[in-house]
């Protein structure tokens, strides 16, 4: 389908150098891997969301253009680099995501934790968002990340439960509450994010009841925005939801009692992240 004019997003010049840093600190970015459409907006801020342990993920989602491989074993000094590499950048809020890495015991959990810890060190005035996998569902490994004490725990469902077979084939719905849930016991006063995109087949009302049981699942933030194609092996895109049904979607979540919900088009996960960190508290 035709790209609407809503979802184009404008060419912005210039990264501030933010392309410089990150290949200088060897790390990688989930705005390049997984081809954001906002990546030029971010890196001409600067600011970008790490991704550590890898760029191959275990996984082959249907929506996802990040390599499906067999990836290399933890590098034990990438939490370091990603530190040094957001004071480089004068971050003052910190993205940390990952590839899926069902081969490890932990899932990479010790990895986020140790990634949490150095940019406290490096940058202790810095807020820190962990964007999580699932962890195949381990209750320990969740509580390896919510100790290492970040700002926000993010962990995205995605889709509704009705498409995972097709956009997530080896995720699975219950188990992403369950790891919300788990980290809400753990730490009842961080805040819990997550994110849906839309336009892959879903209807109004299932969104609705996702976000609902989002909020079972003590989460406070919401992300939803328009699934793009990002290669053409890649899920098609079913519909280009309208604007105005994206503010129905906002009104829909703040009446269920999220306190930050971004709902636009062009949203995505991390995009935007210390501003709507920095929102005060409804």
């Amino acid at each position: 389908m035709r790209l609407p004019e809503w979802i184009k997003t404008g060419n912005i010049i210039g990264d501030h150098g933010t392309k410089q840093v990150l290949r200088a600190h060897g790390v990688s970015t989930v705005c390049e891997e997984a081809r954001c459409p906002n990546r030029g907006h971010c890196f001409s801020k600067p600011t970008a969301t790490f991704m550590i342990l890898g760029d191959s993920c275990t996984r082959n989602c249907g929506f996802c253009s990040v390599d499906s491989s067999r990836p290399a074993l933890p590098d034990p000094d990438e939490p370091e680099r990603v530190a040094l590499a957001s004071k480089e950048m004068g971050l003052r809020y910190v993205v940390i995501t990952s590839v899926t890495r069902d081969d490890l015991p932990d899932g990479g959990a010790g990895q986020f934790a140790e990634t949490v810890r150095m940019v406290r060190r490096h940058l202790p005035e810095a807020g820190i968002e962990v964007l999580t996998p699932d962890f195949l569902g381990d209750s320990d490994a969740v509580k390896t990340v919510v100790d290492a004490r970040p700002d926000v725990f993010n962990h995205n469902v995605e889709t509704v439960p009705r498409l995972y077979s097709r956009v997530r084939p080896q995720a699975d719905y219950r188990r992403s509450l369950g790891v919300l849930a788990a980290a809400y016991r753990e730490a009842p006063s961080m805040r819990l994010k997550s994110g849906l995109m839309v336009g892959l087949g879903e209807s109004f009302e299932e969104v609705v009841s996702v976000m609902k049981d989002l909020r079972a699942a003590g989460c406070s933030m919401l992300t939803l925005g328009q699934y793009l194609r990002p290669r053409k092996e890649n899920l098609p895109v079913v519909e280009y939801v309208r604007p105005e049904v994206f503010d129905r979607y906002r009104e829909a979540a703040l009446e269920l009692g999220f306190s930050f919900v971004a709902s636009s088009p062009l949203v995505r996960s991390s995009m935007n992240a210390e501003e709507m960190y920095s929102t005060p508290r409804a």
